[in-house]
């Protein structure tokens, strides 16, 4: 699995923004989102039940990536199709415009090294990425339990701040003083 240090990888995959295939899949790249922090979370399938809970939380929060320059993107390896037709069928759902990518041939999940050996899908896995595209966090968790989007922004938080941050430090706090 990539980790903290490594290059996130290239990739090239369709973006899902809502339920209508005509206007809401674009095609995105590593370009598309040049000198933005990112921050990308895969979920392991769409129609499922912890899934939802968490990518309605991370919408819940959207605003506040946004206000620190950074670009939400969630992923899963289900297809554009699949991932249009749950923003249409889920009410939960249908409000979230953050991009969804659909790595439905595993190539961005393979090269993350974070698919699930024995169910073929995605680990719930979470990268916070500098504009250099350098991976600065990682945190995966079983299939079976959501994450906390408040503590990915609180990381992003810290990391953005270039200094020493000590446990439990929150945004306003002070830094430790070398």
């Amino acid at each position: 699995m990539l980790t903290v240090g490594d290059k996130f990888p290239e990739f090239h995959l369709t973006a899902v923004t809502g339920a209508d295939h005509t206007k809401d899949f674009h095609a995105v790249s590593n370009d598309t989102y040049r000198d933005k922090w990112l921050v990308v979370f895969f979920w392991p399938k769409d129609f499922t039940f912890v899934c939802p809970t968490e990518i309605v939380g991370f919408h819940q929060i959207e605003k506040d990536f946004k206000d620190r320059d950074a670009v939400l993107i969630g992923a899963s390896t289900d297809s554009d199709f699949v991932h249009a037709a749950w923003h249409a069928h889920h009410a939960d759902l249908k409000p979230v415009s953050f991009p969804w990518l659909a790595d439905n041939k595993r190539e961005l999940s393979s090269a993350l090294g974070i698919l699930a050996h024995d169910a073929g899908v995605a680990l719930r896995a979470t990268f916070i990425v500098d504009p250099q595209r350098i991976i600065r966090w990682v945190s995966v968790n079983d299939l079976s339990v959501g994450r906390n989007p408040a503590e990915v922004l609180r990381t992003l938080d810290a990391l953005q701040t270039d200094e020493l941050c000590p446990c439990n430090w929150q945004k306003g706090d002070q830094p430790i003083a070398a």
